[in-house]
């Protein structure tokens, strides 16, 4: 969790966000122990009140939830739930955008499809290198 907070959007969704990604990256393991609200805020230099909000969040959704006494964890089956939100959304966030931009730019699907394609192959060298 050594990201760097930005202005972009709401700082609470920032660290949900975060703690989201470390999840899917196996960083904070199902039953696992996940920063205080105090440990965030001295981290970030934030309000603990901010932190707590982002915590809450994944507390509402089932991701996260609290030990009496002891802290907030990682729930059995969230990153399996944390990968479903997420291919839900795919679509309208990153789908619809890019077919309307490509649409815009006069390229058809065959075009963009080999793009793609092209750029997972790049990916695939580059990931092989390092």
């Amino acid at each position: 969790m050594q990201e760097i907070l930005n202005q972009e959007k709401s700082i609470y969704l920032q660290i949900k966000e975060m703690i989201e990604r470390d999840i899917l990256r196996d960083i904070l393991l199902e039953e696992e122990r996940v920063p205080s609200t105090n440990e965030l805020a001295k981290l970030y230099a934030i309000n603990p009140a901010t932190a707590a909000k982002g915590i809450n969040l994944l507390v509402e959704e089932g991701i996260l939830y609290k030990k009496r006494g002891i802290g907030m964890f990682v729930a059995e089956g969230a990153k399996a739930a944390i990968m479903k939100k997420r291919k839900e959304h795919f679509f309208d966030d990153y789908i619809k955008g890019l077919l309307s931009e490509a649409a815009s730019l006069g390229i058809s699907r065959k075009e963009l499809i080999e793009m793609i394609a092209d750029a997972g192959e790049t990916e695939k060298k580059t990931s092989e290198k390092g």
